[in-house]
């Protein structure tokens, strides 16, 4: 699994020019699934974001979690970031999972989301506008693949 998270202020998705879920402080996850992940990948993806210290103390360093601040959680589901650009100049998904493994996987995740704060998310499989103000800007990548 691998996950782009953005530290934000604010996050919303928009389907077909409709607003569908929106958040304030926290976490815009954007996530993908590969085609060998199951829910040990989900389970090390969601601890590791939700424990991330990466919201400012009181001295402006980076040292609380999104559990620290109480802030919410915004899920994307975004098999492009699989993609392999590696041979031509179109990508290939190869990597990616079939959409059935990785739409169960992405509402696992989200499940698993749910146990630690509010968590809003995307629809699968739909053609979405994201819209986000990124404070920091603070963009990390995770990949279950790095798991010790």
């Amino acid at each position: 699994m691998r996950a782009v998270v953005q530290r934000v202020d604010k996050a919303s998705v928009m389907v077909e020019g409709k607003e569908i879920s929106a958040i304030g402080k926290g976490i815009l996850v954007l996530l993908g699934v590969h085609r060998d992940d199951d829910e040990r990948d989900a389970r090390y993806i969601v601890e590791k974001i939700v424990n991330l210290r990466i919201f400012e103390d009181e001295e402006g360093k980076m040292n609380l979690s999104l559990l620290d601040i109480g802030g919410e959680i915004l899920v994307v589901s975004q098999f492009t970031l699989l993609a392999s650009t590696k041979r031509g100049r179109r990508p290939d998904f190869i990597e990616a999972a079939s959409p059935q493994v990785a739409e169960n996987l992405f509402a696992f995740s989200c499940s698993l989301f749910e146990q630690y704060a509010p968590t809003k998310r995307g629809i699968f499989g739909k053609k979405m506008l994201i819209n986000l103000i990124n404070n920091g800007p603070v963009t990390i990548v995770i990949d279950s693949r790095d798991k010790p």
